[in-house]
């Protein structure tokens, strides 16, 4: 709110965050090149740029994890505290994070006070207190949550809640928020919008880092945008269009589009690669009941759906990792074994899964050594010993087709931007040379430049002939499909079998309607 002094004009709000020429290197890498930046209170200010360009970069600068080489960081008008000082920071500035970062055994009530509890006589613990001023919390921010529920139990969305709360109730009015909508529904997205709006309306200001261009448009009122470490545009959103917006990103024309399918003749593809057959599987991460599914060499079938529609599910029995009730699962018509993820890779299975740092790659070993970790018995010679030279040759060539950046082939994964490691997770997948391909959200948080190598990779995967199964709830993903499969609660509801696709058919399908394809 704007405040008025009685001896003179009326004097504007200090930004709620504020980097002022701020410069940070690593080692030789010049992470941030003399970059400014400013939140204003009640604004949202996106920040866009490719996967490397120095967006973490700046967010651990606003947050007190690092600490610029050159310039300065400002906080509500105030210079930053030092990096020691964590109760300073936090009550200035909140991040909530692509992972969420709530305990999950812990209330909600409990993870909101984390760390500073609500004492009553004695320095002990006042439960009933907590729960009540976080009971108030959620009411005065319009969070509709239990604070007496487990946060295992809450859904991505409502983790996010949690996160936003904790940062209100310690006083921080800057909010940084990361890729935010990455594992968001449609329905949960337009509700995170309306809470950033109602956030704004109380003096909060946000920086909203997203891939999502459109989102952009949306929400924000300005955007910045980085490039190799330097601020290259920074404007009103209404006063750039999504081309430069693009160009400016990628330097350049923006990125080819990955080969968009029109239409496919049925005697072109090869024989059946992956069949499932009445599969039922009992998941909390979506239940399957009596699914159908076949994928034909050169082929490429999207599995379509919402959040616990079971896409996921489906992909996860296919490769064995979870265990199927009822049904049967054959690669080039030999059965599958049960629950056996390695006997299926061994049937010529590459594996794209929907959480690459859970399962995607080894956070400490280098590019080479997680691009090739699933060709290793090809790569071995007498007594197990592995060809060093070979592996190295593999990884060079996946890396350049990828375009993935790293300073050498044995920097750990775990220090290459989400983009990188992305690449890194569909590399292993294709140095495999798989017969089959099941990919699960294959471009989620990674750049528009990069999203378009991805595709290209799964695309040129499919015309080699390899039966691509891809799962996504980025419609923009299914361009380079074949057949669109969408289920709704666990069962098959509708197929198209003909590019492109009508996106408004598509779009009742997925939320369950009935449309005529």
């Amino acid at each position: 709110m704007q405040r008025f002094s009685s001896t003179g004009p009326a004097t504007s709000p200090a930004a709620v965050g504020e980097a002022e020429n701020v410069s940070k290197s690593f080692g030789e890498t010049r992470a941030l090149v003399g970059v400014s930046l400013t939140v204003q209170p009640g604004e949202c200010h996106a920040l866009v740029g490719r996967n490397g360009a120095g967006k973490s970069t700046l967010v651990t600068l606003f947050t007190g994890l690092n600490k610029p080489d050159h310039g300065a960081v400002r906080l509500a008008g105030e210079a930053a505290p030092g990096l020691a000082d964590r109760g300073a920071w936090l009550a200035r500035v909140a991040c909530v994070y692509q992972r969420s970062m709530v305990v999950p055994p812990l209330t909600v009530a409990e993870n909101v006070f984390l760390n500073r509890p609500v004492e009553g006589e004695g320095a002990v613990i006042n439960w009933k207190r907590m729960r009540a001023e976080a009971r108030d919390l959620m009411l005065e921010w319009g969070f509709d949550i239990d604070v007496d529920q487990e946060a295992a139990t809450l859904t991505v969305e409502q983790r996010q809640i949690v996160e936003i709360a904790r940062a209100l109730s310690i006083g921080a009015r800057f909010l940084i928020l990361d890729e935010p909508t990455a594992a968001l529904e449609k329905a949960a997205v337009d509700r995170l919008f309306e809470r950033v709006r109602r956030l704004r309306e109380g003096g909060v200001g946000v920086l909203y880092i997203s891939h999502h261009l459109e989102e952009i448009y949306e929400i924000c009122q300005r955007v910045s945008v980085l490039r190799d470490g330097e601020l290259v545009l920074s404007g009103r959103v209404g006063d750039i269009s999504q081309a430069n917006l693009i160009a400016a990103m990628v330097g350049s024309a923006p990125p080819r589009r990955a080969t968009e399918i029109e239409a496919v003749r049925v005697d072109s593809l090869g024989g059946t690669k992956l069949e499932v057959k009445q599969l039922t599987v009992g998941s909390r991460g979506g239940s399957v009941i009596d699914v159908d599914l076949s994928v034909r060499a050169g082929e490429c079938v999207g599995l379509v759906g919402l959040r616990g529609s079971g896409t996921a599910t489906v992909a996860d029995a296919v490769v064995g990792l979870i265990k199927r009730r009822r049904g049967s699962i054959a690669i080039d018509g030999s059965a599958v074994p049960v629950g056996s993820v390695h006997a299926t890779l061994r049937r010529g299975v590459g594996y794209v899964p929907q959480d690459r740092h859970a399962r995607g790659f080894s956070p400490q070993l280098g590019v080479d050594e997680n691009l090739t970790h699933a060709v290793l018995d090809r790569l071995a010679r007498r007594f197990g010993i592995v060809s060093s030279r070979r592996r190295t040759q593999i990884a060079q060539e996946e890396a350049q087709v990828l375009q993935i950046v790293a300073r050498s082939l044995d920097q750990p994964v775990s220090s290459l931007s989400g983009g990188n490691q992305q690449k890194v997770v569909v590399g292993r997948a294709l140095a495999s040379k798989p017969s089959v391909l099941v990919a699960v959200n294959p471009t989620v948080g990674v750049d528009v430049a990069s999203k378009e190598l991805l595709l290209d990779a799964l695309a040129r995967a499919r015309d080699e002939g390899v039966a691509v199964l891809l799962v996504s709830d980025d419609f923009d993903d299914l361009r380079i499909c074949t057949r669109l499969v969408v289920m709704v609660r666990g069962h098959v509801t509708a197929q198209f079998d003909r590019a492109p696709w009508d996106r408004q058919q598509l779009i009742s399908a997925v939320e369950g309607l009935e449309v005529a394809v």
